[in-house]
């Protein structure tokens, strides 16, 4: 695809300007030209498109995001502004993950009652790098075709680029695929935690009584999720990634929750899948969601392999087997569960209706289970919100 095609206008827009201050550089050496925003600098990432409507906030602090680019393929993003609430990461100590944003339209000023802040602004404070004037419906038509490319984001004020060296580090980058990004965005000690989920005039509330004690190990885990489990009476405890089996176990939970992530979930079950395995093997309830999804049925003996455009978006179709329903769903995954490699006792729980890729497992003859999809997300609104009651039923199970 040509660099003309995907800097071509699609029609009459009365908010472009002449001002290139941004490029975004493709490994096959494809320039992309557009107006910068957000911070100044650059950045090196896998560009991916997602295509959900609203929660760009939530997206652009998501810690499964690690080492990407965003291309928003919804052009109204910024519109509704930026605020704390809707912060996703629990590691605040830490970078957020996501190396920058390609956005259509200019960023307008934000009319919002929950609005804080300009995206920009917030953009800045958080050193993302964004471009906007980008053509994303070509941008994401190639990454349809040829899968996600290695990519640069720069932006620079004077528009001046050194274009030989950001093509030099686009095609040099080692990329995703065999790096343990979990370790960059985990918790570095144990916490707890209590908050549960947010409510229209009141915010976000405090757990009550727990009936479950849970630890929840942090690949890079989403605080809806935490708030999810808690509103189903868990007393949380999280734990970094790394932690051992013994370790967990000594915390006497009644189940365990393997979190979301980045990264190449073979590179990250170098030291998870043993934990993993091992916590499997005690009979205890687990639950997993997304990098824990994967990280679970490394443990039970499947594969994994890389997507060539991954599932990003919050209108994903999914089918439960078990129940026969479909939900809409929230994912954002480049890595799949492979299901020809599901071994005998463990049974495939969810499909994608786009792709038919796996998206569940459970294991037949204990109460362990898994999700590839978001179920603390709110697209459909709240089909898969069950899940964590599925999780809570197994510990109240396990505990007669």
């Amino acid at each position: 695809m040509t660099d003309e095609f995907l800097n071509e206008p699609r029609g009459p827009e009365p908010w472009r300007t002449e001002s290139k201050t941004a490029r975004l550089v493709l490994a096959d050496g494809s320039v992309i030209e557009g107006r910068g925003l957000g911070a100044p600098g650059r950045a090196v990432g896998e560009l991916c498109f997602n295509t959900a409507m609203t929660g760009y906030q939530e997206i652009l602090t998501d810690p499964s995001y690690a080492d990407q680019i965003i291309t928003f393929t919804f052009p109204h993003i910024g519109n509704v502004g930026a605020n704390e609430e809707d912060m996703e990461t629990t590691n605040m100590a830490n970078a957020l993950a996501v190396r920058g944003c390609v956005l259509r339209a200019d960023v307008t000023q934000p009319s919002n009652y929950r609005s804080e802040t300009h995206l920009d602004n917030w953009l800045k404070e958080r050193n993302i790098v964004a471009i906007s004037g980008v053509d994303t419906r070509a941008l994401t038509a190639l990454i349809r075709e040829s899968g996600m490319p290695n990519a640069v984001i720069a932006h620079d004020e004077t528009g001046e680029f050194d274009l030989d060296d950001l093509k030099r580090e686009a095609r040099e980058w080692s990329g995703i695929e065999g790096a343990d990004l979990a370790a960059a965005v985990t918790c570095q000690a144990n916490y707890a935690w209590d908050e549960t989920s947010w409510r229209w005039g009141e915010g976000y509330g405090v757990r009550g009584k727990s009936e479950f004690k849970v630890v929840a190990i942090d690949y890079g885990a989403k605080r809806n999720i935490l708030r999810c489990l808690a509103d189903v009476g868990c007393d949380i405890t999280i734990v970094p990634a790394a932690t051992t089996a013994d370790e967990i176990m000594g915390l006497e939970p009644d189940g365990v929750f393997l979190s979301n992530g980045p990264g190449d979930p073979a590179a990250t079950g170098e030291y998870a899948v043993p934990a993993i395995r091992k916590i499997v093997e005690t009979g205890i309830p687990v639950f997993g969601i997304c990098l824990g999804h994967q990280l679970l049925a490394l443990a039970l003996g499947a594969r994994t392999r890389k997507m060539a455009q991954g599932h990003h978006g919050a209108n994903h179709p999914v089918k439960d087997h078990t129940t026969g329903k479909v939900e809409v769903t929230s994912m954002n995954h480049g890595f799949t569960v492979d299901r020809d490699s599901l071994p005998d006792n463990v049974e495939e729980t969810h499909v994608s209706l786009f792709d038919g890729t796996n998206c569940g497992l459970r294991l037949k003859d204990k109460p362990v289970f898994s999700v590839q999809h978001h179920p603390e997300a709110s697209p459909g609104p709240r089909d898969s919100h069950y899940l964590f009651e599925r999780f809570a039923q197994m510990m109240r199970d396990a505990k007669q």
